[in-house]
């Protein structure tokens, strides 16, 4: 079956997200450890993945849980939003963009609540492909199988017809679960020769 479609995912993709060490830092100014601040956390960055709260929830819920006035909880988002963007990652966003027309693209991410605008303004990624979607405006996430699929639908594809990259080797396995030919990201030029490779044998 000849490929229509390629997926990209963003975090550690498109993005380039190293750690920037600010759990660490906030952990030791509240004087708990890292596991103790994931621990109070977590229900609420489960919630805002799949957006079941708001931004302003997890804003209350964080400044409630870890005792943080206005300006601290400003810092904390700051912080936050700062590791969670990253930087672009210039070349491969180039050659992403540059694979339409001749193919349907999309972002398939796993996010949390505020994504999209804060990615819109930073990089735009809706000017580069034909669809985003964001797992905190859908309720589901990778590796769910619901996730990959609703992707297919808005790009009017199978899934045996999608070319999907992405960083995490779960959600690599989940694509290939539902019939896309995925391939791990590693670095850039790997990544572009890897899929160069398979939309080449796929086309052929």
């Amino acid at each position: 079956m000849s490929v229509m479609a390629v997926l990209f995912d963003i975090g550690g993709v498109l993005e380039v997200t190293p750690p920037t060490g600010w759990r660490e830092r906030w952990a030791a100014r509240l004087g708990i450890d890292r596991a103790e601040l994931t621990r109070r956390l977590e229900p609420t960055h489960r919630a805002g993945d799949i957006g079941t709260i708001s931004e302003r929830e997890v804003d209350e819920r964080t400044a409630a849980l870890l005792g943080l006035d206005d300006a601290a909880l400003r810092e904390w988002r700051e912080d936050l939003w700062a590791e969670y963007l990253g930087t672009l990652n210039v070349e491969l966003a180039g050659y992403f963009a540059g694979l339409r027309p001749r193919y349907r693209t999309g972002i398939l991410s796993n996010s949390f609540v505020g994504a999209r605008e804060r990615e819109r303004a930073a990089y735009d990624f809706e000017a580069m492909c034909d669809v985003v979607v964001y797992s905190h405006e859908e309720g589901v996430k990778k590796p769910d199988p619901r996730f990959y699929l609703i992707a297919c639908e808005r790009l009017g594809v199978e899934p045996e017809e999608v070319v999907f990259l992405d960083d995490v080797e779960m959600c690599v396995a989940g694509a290939r679960d539902v019939g896309m030919r995925a391939v791990r990201f590693v670095d850039t030029a790997q990544a572009v020769a890897a899929v160069d490779e398979v939309l080449a044998r796929r086309d052929s």
